[in-house]
């Protein structure tokens, strides 16, 4: 049981924060501290990792707003994309990897639910954190019909260069699980079956309505 990992809920509307360990090396990440840090660093001691890195997603203060707390706790530096909208120690672009002990996480840059979003996949071990760009069912709201290409973009691009198998941990606890898969995603996300941007806008318009049609949450 080397890799750590844990999903944590910490406040807010139903929000995830994650932790992220080797336990060998003793090295670990922290994910979206937002409401709860002080439970985020109680987890990764009881861990017996020390947090070398805390991540954002986003930048959106749902997301963020435990960075300060978190980096008091741990001395550690706080990570974010570009056009992050909080102070960072670094930014971190498309195809940039956090390393945590023997383990790395790899970023995707993925506009669109917010311009600096990013995703991020440990690699080896299939595990994608996708913030608020795709939840179980869902996917993350937009501004406007611009946001909602990018969106439909930066998801395509997931479905293409994501393994099937990899499973995925969203920010907030949303669908009718905790978590999913790209393959379960692919097919069960009404979202990601859409044939073109055209159709992925005009569900996005009606999404009240078709909830309601099919008793989704």
């Amino acid at each position: 049981m080397r890799f750590v990992f844990e999903q944590l809920r910490l406040g807010g509307d139903r929000n995830f924060g994650y932790l992220l360990g080797d336990r060998e090396a003793g090295e670990g990440l922290l994910v979206d501290p937002s409401y709860d840090p002080a439970t985020a660093v109680a987890r990764a001691r009881a861990q017996g990792l020390r947090i070398t890195a805390i991540l954002n997603t986003h930048g959106h203060a749902d997301h963020s707003n435990g960075n300060a707390e978190a980096r008091t706790l741990t001395k550690a530096p706080v990570l974010g994309g570009p056009g992050h909208p909080g102070p960072l120690d670094r930014v971190l672009g498309d195809g940039d990897r956090v390393p945590f002990g023997g383990f790395t996480l790899r970023t995707w840059h993925v506009p669109g639910h917010c311009p600096d979003h990013l995703a991020f996949l440990v690699e080896g071990q299939a595990a994608g954190l996708t913030g608020d760009l795709l939840f179980v069912g869902k996917v993350g709201g937009t501004m406007g019909d611009a946001d909602a290409r990018t969106e439909w973009d930066s998801l395509q691009r997931l479905l293409r260069e994501w393994p099937p198998e990899t499973t995925l941990w969203p920010g907030h606890d949303y669908g009718a699980r905790p978590s999913s898969t790209m393959a379960w995603e692919r097919t069960g996300n009404p979202f990601l079956q859409c044939p073109d941007v055209a159709a992925f806008i005009a569900l996005k318009a009606e999404w009240p309505a078709f909830k309601a049609r099919h008793g989704l949450r």
